[in-house]
């Protein structure tokens, strides 16, 4: 999307030049012109706009849920903090347990190098090595709710991982979890 509103953007920008050395145009009409360029880029920029700052996509209702709203791919994303560090998994109701990233790993404190990768995982992308580990917390920390887990078991992927998984090992801890269209609800 945000590609489309730069496009018209550029548009905009090239026709207000192209238009504005244009002599041969009766004046009223390049004016009439001016004004409707400016308002479709007026129109693109609020779309760009809304578009940027549409990053909440984590509300917490009255009654401590957990609203999470799916982002341009179409997936679930939720920042946690693990051992004090914050992580963004992607939800992924196909993994079994909570999944770090290598370089995840590395950031809350773990040494993805010296890990024995005793366990496998079959993925997209083939089978990958998975190592045990157990954190000491994760945490969510959102408007005023405090969710806090302690010796959380989980797995560093030896693999090729863009960004770490919130499987159902995690997910079971919540008593509901329900997906309403473009909404995704937890609730403790």
């Amino acid at each position: 999307m945000r590609l489309v509103y730069l496009s018209v953007w550029g548009t905009v920008l090239i026709s207000y030049f192209l238009i504005a050395r244009t002599q041969s145009l009766g004046q009223s009409l390049r004016h009439l012109l001016l004004w409707g360029l400016i308002i479709v880029g007026v129109a693109a920029g609020y779309g760009l706009w809304q578009d940027i700052t549409q990053q909440n996509d984590v509300v917490v209702s009255g009654d401590g849920e957990v609203i999470l709203r799916a982002g341009r791919n179409g997936h679930f994303h939720l920042g946690l903090e693990v051992n004090g560090t914050p992580v963004r998994f992607i939800i992924d109701t196909g993994a079994s347990d909570l999944v770090l990233s290598q370089e995840d790993a590395a950031r809350v404190g773990l040494d993805p190098q010296s890990l024995p990768y005793l366990g496998q995982a079959r993925t997209a992308n083939g089978i990958v090595g998975l190592a045990r580990v157990t954190l000491d917390e994760v945490a969510l920390l959102h408007d005023g709710l405090e969710i806090r887990d302690s010796n959380v078991p989980a797995f560093v992927n030896e693999g090729e991982l863009d960004v770490s998984l919130l499987g159902m090992g995690y997910l079971r801890r919540y008593a509901r979890i329900a997906i309403e269209g473009d909404r995704l609800i937890l609730e403790r």
